[in-house]
């Protein structure tokens, strides 16, 4: 009998192990303080347009960071004109940041965020580099420094518009896709931008391995893709109607031609 309530103990105590190991999980993780989701939500506020993340936030403010300082490194490179290319960049910095300027004060009064007014230290390190170089080695860190400042905006601006709830942060966001690719293509219309420094810092920004198809053998021909099926027109284009443009810079129209190949 002492031997048969020893076993009968032993198996309880396992099956509560087991059930402490299931459930240790859902505790740890999905209530628990501290996870991702317990912070997206007890940073998260209601507002008339969606609720509002403290990843949404951040995002209105680093369009209004940037335009703080990108705006004042286009308005000096029309200045100098050390190139007709550096120019036409200047001149699509201007433009671009003061429109989207203008809708981060929009978005940030109806949410009733705060918003800097000067540069951050990195930002005006940046600018004081620009004011004190000379030459070709101006054009190449203005081309740099602002393609590289953009290429972060860019992941970002990606990152916000696929999970934000707020529709106005996602309209915000939609506007910055487009002003921050056409800052992007200009800059690299310079034929200043360092790509493979760009692709040297992404790497060491990266946190995992990167997956996909292993690189082609030296000597062998790659396979030609086949292509998609033509629509009903002939086209391999959709045969669906595609949304209208977002908003663009009003003054746009009236800068200077660009110099970019699109």
């Amino acid at each position: 009998m002492r031997r048969l309530l020893s076993g009968t103990g032993l198996v309880l105590v396992a099956l509560a192990a087991t059930l402490l190991a299931l459930l240790f999980p859902i505790w740890s993780y999905a209530d628990r303080s501290g996870t991702p989701l317990a912070d997206l939500d007890g940073a998260t506020v209601p507002t008339p347009s969606g609720p509002l993340s403290a990843a949404d936030r951040d995002f209105v403010v680093r369009v209004r960071l940037a335009g703080l300082w990108e705006g004042p490194a286009g308005q000096q490179a029309i200045e100098r004109k050390p190139s007709a290319a550096i120019e036409a960049a200047g001149r699509h910095l201007m433009a671009g940041h003061a429109f989207l300027d203008a809708r981060a004060r929009e978005v940030a009064a109806r949410l009733d965020m705060e918003l800097p007014n000067q540069p951050n230290d990195q930002q005006r390190g940046w600018l004081s580099q620009l004011t004190a170089d000379t030459g070709t080695a101006y054009e190449r860190d203005f081309a740099n420094l602002l393609r590289a400042a953009h290429g972060k905006v860019f992941s970002l601006v990606a990152q916000v518009r696929a999970t934000t709830r707020n529709s106005l942060v996602r309209e915000l966001a939609d506007d910055a896709n487009t002003t921050v690719l056409d800052h992007i293509r200009v800059l690299e219309a310079t034929g200043l931008v360092d790509f493979d420094a760009l692709a040297r810092d992404g790497a060491a920004a990266a946190t995992a391995s990167p997956t996909g198809p292993p690189p082609p053998t030296p000597g062998t021909t790659p396979a030609s893709p086949r292509p998609l099926a033509p629509g009903p027109s002939g086209s391999a284009g959709p045969s669906f109607p595609l949304p209208p443009a977002v908003s663009r810079p009003k003054d746009e129209a009236s800068a200077e031609p660009d110099t970019h190949t699109p």
